[in-house]
């Protein structure tokens, strides 16, 4: 029914010079970096870097921190397992109960970035790197705790991947027959380093960015993030897939990725139309709102594509409003990441007979 994906390793040998391996050295495991971390990338802004990730599905304690051993459950092959998956599962340091699942492939220094800069993030390729992944519902988490999972124990569900008739294809068996659905590939966490010597969690989003889980913001999207620090240092994780807006077992189709994207930089004395993180297609603009109640995330994704609006278009704030109700979707990102996200598509084809304020 489906052509597996092509086995990606790390690059060993023909490396090009801006690709970044997400072996121990280069990784954070659980935590986000602050702005005393080492950059174990540099670039000047405008720079493109090829940059390797891998999901934390496979690699966590709960499934024996071994890859190899438990993708063989579900008839993995040894060869077919990431040896750099292997290699953090084994290296890396990680704190259960401290620590968040995701492996964090970063810092990178964007040299030049200052505080009040925003970082431009272009996702120009996304490419999966195996033909299978999982999703997990696990620890009385997701949207309905308490009640799913049923058993005792977390749930993995193994999910195939490949070329399909309508293109990349999703597939899980179950008694009754396969269930196919569309792949979408995007990295849940994109995010610079807060300006805080802690280590905080990899889970909640912010201001920072981080674990947005932002299905649209996949191949051909840009993402606009504050910077905290000197040179950004900035950072990619979570690689997914596929995710329906609410993420609401816990983890949606998670599986590694090799992520080829592009480094900007709006400075301070150039125009920017927001102080928060946003994202941007050739078709919307994606005002994203976060909060730990989904009631108040709503009203901050609200904010947040007003002043878009405002600052983009010079719309008045009331007219702004009446259109946003009028004619704009809001999604529910995820409520599973203590931070709960909300996201917006406004269509920029609604608004170009207006002058832009550049």
């Amino acid at each position: 029914m489906i052509e597996p994906f092509q086995l990606l390793q790390r690059l060993d040998g023909c490396a090009p010079a801006s690709y970044l391996a997400a072996d121990p050295r280069n990784v954070l495991w659980g935590r986000l970096p602050t702005g005393s971390d080492r950059a174990v990338h540099k670039v000047a802004p405008g720079s493109e870097v090829l940059i390797d990730t891998i999901s934390h599905e496979g690699v966590l304690e709960d499934q024996g921190r071994d890859p190899a051993a438990f993708f063989a459950s579900f008839g993995v092959p040894a060869d077919e397992v990431l040896t750099d998956a292997i290699a953090v599962a084994a290296e890396s340091p990680h704190t259960v109960g401290r620590d968040g699942p995701h492996v964090i492939t970063g810092p990178i220094a964007v040299l030049g970035a200052r505080p009040g800069d925003l970082l431009a993030v272009t996702v120009l390729e996304l490419t999966p790197r195996t033909a299978y992944g999982v999703i997990s519902n696990r620890h009385g988490k997701g949207a309905l705790p308490g009640e799913m999972p049923a058993e005792a124990g977390p749930v993995f569900t193994f999910c195939r991947a490949g070329h399909g008739p309508q293109g990349p294809t999703g597939l899980i068996d179950t008694a009754e027959g396969p269930i196919t659905f569309p792949l979408r590939f995007f990295l849940g966490i994109m995010g610079v380093a807060r300006a805080d010597e802690r280590h905080h969690s990899s889970v909640p989003p912010g201001r920072h960015g981080g674990n947005l889980d932002v299905s649209m913001v996949t191949a051909g999207a840009t993402l606009y993030l504050p910077v905290q620090v000197p040179d950004a240092l900035a950072y990619v994780g979570d690689p997914h897939f596929a995710q329906g807006d609410g993420e609401v077992a816990l983890t949606a189709f998670e599986a590694p990725l090799r992520a080829r994207l592009r480094f900007d930089l709006i400075t301070q004395g150039e125009r920017a139309y927001s102080d928060r993180p946003y994202a941007e297609t050739d078709e919307y603009l994606i005002p994203i709102g976060l909060d730990e109640d989904l009631n108040a995330a709503m009203r901050d994704c609200v904010r947040g594509a007003l002043e878009l609006l405002e600052r983009r278009y010079r719309l008045e704030r009331s007219v702004a409003y009446a259109y946003l109700s009028a004619a704009t979707d809001f999604a529910v990102s995820q409520v599973v990441d203590v931070v709960q996200g909300v996201h917006a598509r406004i269509r920029k084809a609604d608004l170009s007979a207006l002058p832009r304020g550049d």
